[in-house]
């Protein structure tokens, strides 16, 4: 499991290559890869990736060695960090999703990319493709939704029924980058996924409007670069939090996010961050312990802590 009961930073998938920042990833509760497909792919043609003035553009287009080689070699030497694995999964059915599922052991989660900008979408519904890897696997499962949906929490609802374990929150937008002197598109594909610190309003609105709408754990993402953008996302809904673009110019953000996050918390009281959770929700401002926490974000679990919590749970203590 997580590397302690309150445990809240991951990464961005595709944000890290642990292979080559193996210290970065240890720094991390928990790695998420690259997103696997079942057949490799060389992703999109350059260029692939284009700064604006609030964040980055990319159309990476999934490029990725396939599902058979990273099981066989990307994978064994992943597991040697010593960190909780997340396995990013896309594919163009939910026939494809599925079958990685199947094939994937011995992971803390299972990531289901239902929403990357830079590829054609498979044609089936997010709770279609949700319902074929529940048959698939018994690992906890996460859909990763995008902030265009028009109703992002009807998708969540309909995505907990089909048996997602959590959601994570919010995949890049689709945006255009033009070159100023030719007024043509900077990137190979034309559009390409935006994300940076103009993302985190939109994620702060759906991760708020997703922990209303469903009773599971929710990894929030989007335009995080500080540890008050993290307990910002946690008093929103979230209950982990996971680093992107940041990663790119600042390979130390983890190590200083946390210690932000922790001052952040301790700036207004709380024994740990994750007491902040849902403090946005003003209907909702009842004390939350590290503990409720835990089992709210526990892949599987629901949030029980608002209904369950006994006074035994204050004398636990609360570590990082």
């Amino acid at each position: 499991m997580w590397k302690d009961q309150c445990s809240v930073l991951l990464n961005a998938s595709g944000c890290l290559d642990a292979l080559t920042a193996p210290e970065v990833a240890r720094s991390l509760d928990a790695f998420v890869t690259k997103t696997i497909t079942p057949e490799p792919r060389e992703g999109n043609p350059p260029v692939r990736i284009a700064e604006t003035e609030s964040g980055m553009l990319n159309s990476i287009g999934l490029a990725n060695p396939g599902r058979e080689r990273f099981l066989d070699v990307n994978l064994p030497r992943l597991r040697e960090l010593g960190v909780p694995l997340w396995i990013s999964v896309g594919g163009f059915s939910a026939g494809d999703y599925a079958e990685t599922c199947a094939a994937l052991e011995d992971v803390e989660a299972i990531e289901l990319n239902l929403s990357c900008p830079n590829v054609d979408e498979a044609p089936d519904g997010a709770a279609e493709i949700v319902a074929a890897c529940r048959a698939a696997t018994s690992l906890p499962l996460y859909a990763k939704l995008s902030p265009a949906a028009w109703d992002i929490a009807e998708v969540a609802r309909a995505v907990e029924a089909a048996g997602a374990d959590g959601l994570s929150l919010v995949n890049t937008l689709r945006a255009l980058a033009l070159d100023e002197r030719t007024l043509r598109p900077i990137l190979g594909r034309g559009t390409g996924g935006y994300s940076g610190p103009a993302l985190k309003p939109v994620a702060l609105a759906a991760v708020y409007a997703c922990s209303a709408a469903v009773e599971l754990p929710l990894v929030g993402m989007g335009g995080v670069s500080s540890g008050l953008d993290a307990i910002e996302l946690i008093a929103a809904g979230a209950s982990a939090v996971a680093l992107g673009t940041i990663l790119f110019s600042d390979p130390d953000a983890p190590v200083r996010i946390r210690s932000e996050l922790d001052a952040e918390a301790a700036a207004r009281g709380l024994a740990h961050p994750l007491d902040a959770r849902r403090a946005a929700h003003e209907s909702l401002q009842i004390g939350v312990s590290c503990l409720d926490n835990t089992r709210q974000k526990t892949p599987g679990n629901r949030r029980k802590a608002l209904l369950d919590r006994s006074p035994k749970d204050a004398s636990i203590p609360r570590s990082w």
